[in-house]
């Protein structure tokens, strides 16, 4: 999967780069059909220690998906937002197959009444 990453207003190094790419990689176990990603890394200007923002969107076929998340280090946003990301696959999954099933359903029905 492609994923580009745009760090606003700082410059992140390789180490925290190489971290996102492999952790929106394992994404790719989920669902193979993902098409691209991007990445925001933002830093807020708060008093909070939490002031690392990570926001990341998914291109799906005829959809997308975004997680955003907010906490001390970029690593733990990320890791947070991939996780939400996750739970939204899953939900995606499930609607199509549910949307398949119930296609074959009416297909199988029209079928049978032109007999």
């Amino acid at each position: 999967m492609k994923i580009t990453v745009q760090s606003i207003r700082f410059n992140a190094d390789k180490k925290l780069l190489d971290f996102i790419q492999k952790k929106a990689d394992k994404l790719d176990t989920f669902y193979d059909h993902i098409i691209s990603g991007e990445v925001y890394l933002k830093l807020e200007n708060v008093e909070d220690e939490a002031n690392k923002i990570t926001e990341i969107k998914l291109m799906l076929p005829g959809n997308q998906i975004f997680a955003k998340e907010q906490c001390k280090t970029f690593e733990e946003a990320t890791d947070l937002a991939i996780e939400s990301l996750r739970k939204q696959i899953e939900k995606h999954k499930q609607k199509k197959f549910a949307a398949a099933e119930a296609a074959k359903k009416v297909v199988l029905l029209t079928a049978t009444d032109e007999f």
